[in-house]
């Protein structure tokens, strides 16, 4: 199973539960943001599954919190967590939990929140493809994708630090043996670059190896 990647927003106080370490013990891969402004700019280099909005901690509501993280990425799943019986708009957040509860609350209330975790779906660095959904997040980006593109990018990453040659990608990719034109194979790169790169014009994961092909660099 894969590991699935929380960022959790909070801060220590002594009569406020610290969630972070309890969910890094059971097997979580967490990362730790002290406020918002922190969180939204680790969304690009981690590319969470899901965000914990501890507000409780923070002496907030968590709500400007919940929409800097919507107006980022729509799709990313939020839980918030008040001390108190806050009115809150149901679409701020996917879960909304009242202390006091236990970790295993928590948890229990993270796993039906993941997309689409499992043996279909691929993570390699920051990159995760749902093969079913059809779907890649990345850098705090969700696209859905063509067929044709989840098998292109599913051939890089299970080459990812490779150098993947024209031809045989294309080959594969196409499911055919002509090679005459592959000039298409350009066209598509250029659309997953749209999907996964932050800067698609000065790609930093999906690199062209000039007169080879392309390597997939995370």
């Amino acid at each position: 199973m894969k590991t699935t990647t929380l960022l959790v927003i909070e801060t220590k106080h002594a009569e406020i539960p610290s969630f972070a370490m309890d969910l890094q013990k059971k097997g979580f891969d967490v990362h730790i943001a002290p406020n918002g402004n922190k969180a939204v700019s680790l969304l690009k280099s981690i590319s969470p599954n899901l965000v914990v909005v501890n507000a409780a901690s923070l002496r907030s509501t968590g709500i400007r919190i919940c929409q800097a993280v919507r107006a980022k990425d729509a799709k990313l799943p939020i839980i918030l967590i008040l001390d108190e019986d806050i009115q809150v708009n149901k679409d701020l957040a996917d879960a909304v939990l009242l202390l006091p509860f236990t970790v295993q609350k928590l948890s229990n209330r993270i796993k039906p929140l993941l997309p689409g975790e499992g043996k279909n779906v691929i993570h390699v660095g920051p990159i995760r493809l749902d093969l079913d959904k059809r779907r890649v997040r990345c850098m705090g980006k969700s696209t859905k994708l063509t067929p044709r593109l989840v098998t292109l990018l599913n051939l890089l990453m299970e080459k990812h630090g490779e150098v993947v040659e024209r031809e045989p990608l294309f080959k594969k990719a196409w499911e055919t043996n002509y090679t005459g034109d592959t000039r298409t194979l350009d066209v598509h790169i250029s659309w997953l670059r749209q999907a996964i790169e932050l800067d698609p014009d000065n790609p930093k994961l999906l690199k062209t190896v000039r007169g080879v092909g392309y390597r997939l660099d995370v």
